[in-house]
């Protein structure tokens, strides 16, 4: 019987994503196309504004950092947090690059936040929760963060079947690797997708007020070629799925996706099918 081994699993992701990080911070400006306005819905939603303090949990490169800088501006602070070390120095020099000096970076593990018991306005994170082994600690963490009051906001995919530019190379490395279906609450990107998962968790983590908003947010790019390049470069997920395949294998697996994925192409280019949905509560 398959098991989960949630400590390798996060071994493993912090080294993916220490050799991902420059990769994920070229592709900067294309995910502040693609998922900006979700991050907008959800700061908004989270009411961050001048002056407030706020964590960013798995923050990557730092791109929603940054637009979280420019909201709470120069009497604010915001503490951009990652698994991996190397991908949150590109955090800090993107930071230094735009001029924000209210922006700091610390490398911890998201399931157990080192930062002082209530000292931050509100906790976000972008496509980061539903990769957490323990989401359960993970927002037990977020909500010790938040002085009372304070906010927790969060962006993950919706079902599978609303996300097709990444399910269908899921479904395509799960058939070729031979690997199972995944075990109930096992991480992965489509775990708090669906009807009422992400609010039941909110609400059970203690958090009150708890809204969740659904937005359409298409994967537009000039082909599915495109579209591979971007999955084969930055997506971890991918490749911890594609590692019981030897390099024939993964060859393989990544023609089969770009074919199956030129369904998603038209006259106007790639338009890959993607829903999110933004989540906030109130701790």
């Amino acid at each position: 019987m398959s098991t989960f081994d949630p400590v390798k699993y996060k071994q493993t992701t912090r080294e993916q994503w220490q050799t991902a990080a420059p990769a994920w911070d070229a592709w900067g400006p294309f995910l502040r196309e693609w998922l900006g306005p979700a991050t907008e819905l959800m700061l908004d939603l989270a009411e961050i504004g001048s002056g407030q303090r706020v964590l960013d949990v798995a923050a990557g490169a730092g791109d929603q950092t940054l637009q979280i800088a420019a909201r709470v501006g120069p009497e604010g602070h915001v503490l951009a947090t990652d698994i991996a070390p190397a991908i949150l120095e590109f955090a800090a020099e993107n930071a230094r690059r735009a001029g924000f000096a209210n922006v700091g970076t610390r490398a911890m593990d998201g399931e157990a936040l080192d930062v002082p018991e209530g000292t931050f306005d509100a906790v976000v994170s972008r496509v980061g929760l539903i990769y957490f082994p323990d989401r359960a600690a993970a927002l037990a963490s977020m909500k010790r963060a938040l002085r009372p009051g304070g906010r927790v906001a969060v962006i993950v995919y919706g079902p599978a079947g609303r996300n097709g530019f990444f399910s269908v190379p899921v479904s395509i490395i799960r058939r070729r690797a031979g690997l199972p279906p995944p075990l109930p609450g096992q991480p992965g990107p489509f775990s708090l997708g669906g009807e009422g998962v992400l609010e039941g968790e909110l609400r059970a983590a203690g958090f009150e007020d708890v809204v969740c908003r659904r937005m359409e947010a298409p994967l537009r790019m000039a082909s599915a070629a495109d579209c591979v390049r971007f999955e084969r470069e930055s997506f971890g997920a991918l490749h911890q799925m594609l590692g019981g395949l030897d390099e024939a294998g993964r060859t393989a697996a990544w023609v089969e996706i770009e074919e199956a994925l030129r369904g998603f192409e038209g006259a106007g280019g790639f338009v890959g099918p993607c829903e999110l949905v933004v989540g906030v509560g109130r701790a």
